[in-house]
């Protein structure tokens, strides 16, 4: 596969990371599925807790069924217990989108609680609160856009900034094979966990825990438009000036391959800022 064949002739300097001694390894080119199974039983599971006020905005008929039906993959109730999100707490989430998947749960989630929501579209302009004042700054499947603008380490400056002593910094990324250039995944929408973690900890964060919640071991990430090929986007032509993108269009049968592969694989960091 393309991207396979990239990690294993790229010449990349992988210094150790500073949590190494804590957190277990990041996935190897080479590992076995036994290894696999072993690495995955050691991350961190989300910590089970009684939050009936999170639970309900799940579960809620306000949301709509295209975002209650992709909750499979992206596992709301558990990413954010896991991320440690708590009653009353101050949210900042970076660039929702228009359709605001994670805000459609976070903003009654904080009307119910006494807590705030802030969604912010350009963060480099302005994070939306008081410096220091943020308890969470969710970050979702946006690194990739940033690295190809050379903007990565300005975003988490701001991201540091904003959130308090303790403060949460959650990244949930399409995650490509560890070892390769992000400068070749990020046009794919992919990007090496590793490479996330040095950069959030070269901006002061202190990795926290890492969790194999929304993994995916069915996607090898070689697709014919990136990321986008695979639910909920289901690009299925090529993208008009896009020299990523195969120049035909995916056949019926393909459709309902990637389809069956769901979304795609992804990491769930918890970073803190230390204080």
């Amino acid at each position: 596969m393309r991207l396979l064949a990239l990690a294993l002739t790229a010449a990349l300097a992988l210094p150790g990371l500073a949590s190494a001694q804590t957190l277990p390894a990041l996935p190897a080119l080479d590992e076995t599925a036994q290894q696999r199974t072993v690495r995955r039983a050691a991350m961190t599971p989300p910590v089970p807790q009684e939050d009936a006020a999170l639970q309900a905005a799940v579960a809620s008929d306000a949301r709509s069924a295209a975002d209650r039906a992709r909750d499979v993959y992206r596992r709301p109730f558990e990413s954010l217990t896991f991320w440690g999100l708590t009653p009353g707490s101050t949210v900042v989430e970076i660039q929702p989108g228009r359709a605001g998947w994670w805000t459609a749960i976070l903003q009654p989630y904080a009307e119910a609680t006494s807590g705030r929501y802030v969604a912010v579209n350009q963060p480099l302009e302005s994070m939306g609160v008081e410096d220091g004042t943020a308890d969470m700054v969710l970050v979702a499947r946006a690194f990739h856009n940033w690295h190809r603008a050379g903007r990565t380490d300005d975003h988490l400056a701001a991201f540091f900034k904003a959130l308090k002593p303790g403060g949460v910094l959650a990244v949930e990324q399409h995650r490509s094979v560890d070892g390769l250039n992000p400068d070749d995944t990020a046009p794919t929408g992919y990007m090496p966990e590793s490479h996330i973690i040095r950069a959030a900890e070269a901006a002061g964060f202190v990795l926290d825990a890492r969790s194999e919640l929304n993994a995916n071991p069915r996607d090898d990430r070689d697709h014919p438009f990136g990321v986008w090929t695979l639910p909920p986007v289901r690009q299925s032509t090529p993208r008009a000036n896009n020299a990523n993108d195969r120049p035909t269009p995916l056949t019926e049968a393909e459709r309902a391959e990637y389809d069956a592969i769901g979304e795609s694989d992804r990491m769930t960091l918890r970073f803190r800022k230390p204080g």
